[in-house]
């Protein structure tokens, strides 16, 4: 595992956001997937989603087909199997707060961050792997990694619009129950 970098201090003076950590680890990682984009719904909508490991994570990336937290440790971190699609499986060690989600195994690296920009959300995602990659395999597989990175920043944009709407259905019937407004159903308006 690596070493966690302070909360937002560098050690220069100036504090990184978790979207320019992310930036900053995919450069140190040289990741062969990194993508951000701004997302139009408020952050803390995009994080509900991009938090929820195990119930989101395998949404977000297809070539997972779980992913379960087994531990909590009294630090805040957790550790998470996931499993893919042929039966294989990998233990991770997680660093999950707001903004903020770092997940290494062994082989693997993944990350995601958001950011609240404006009336939306500056949200990324990060894949590397942990062992050396020879320059011209990593060059030619970057381009397929960013737009892997871009769809899974889609799926995330679609899973809280889903979010949302469910979250809206919910309080319209919970409001119709009520009485439309929350105050006493009277029956039907009466002529006047």
């Amino acid at each position: 595992m690596t070493a966690d970098p302070p909360d937002n201090d560098t050690g220069t003076g100036t504090d990184l956001d978790p979207v320019r950590r992310l930036r900053v680890m995919a450069a140190g990682l040289n990741a062969v997937m990194y993508a951000e984009e701004y997302v139009d719904l408020p952050v803390d909508e995009v994080w509900a989603v991009a938090s929820d490991l195990d119930a989101e994570l395998p949404q977000l990336v297809p070539a997972m087909r779980a992913f379960r937290t087994t531990a909590t440790l009294p630090s805040g971190r957790s550790t998470a199997l996931a499993y893919g699609p042929f039966g294989h499986r990998a233990r991770f060690d997680v660093q999950l707060r707001p903004g903020w989600c770092l997940m290494q195994s062994a082989h693997v690296v993944g990350g995601m961050a958001a950011v609240p920009e404006g009336s939306g959300t500056r949200f990324a995602v990060l894949g590397g792997v942990r062992h050396a990659v020879p320059g011209p395999v990593r060059r030619a597989v970057r381009p397929l990694g960013r737009a892997r990175g871009h769809r899974m920043i889609a799926r995330a944009r679609r899973r809280t619009e889903a979010r949302r709407t469910e979250t809206r259905r919910t309080e319209a019937r919970r409001t119709a129950a009520q009485g439309g407004d929350g105050d006493v159903n009277t029956g039907p308006a009466q002529p006047t």
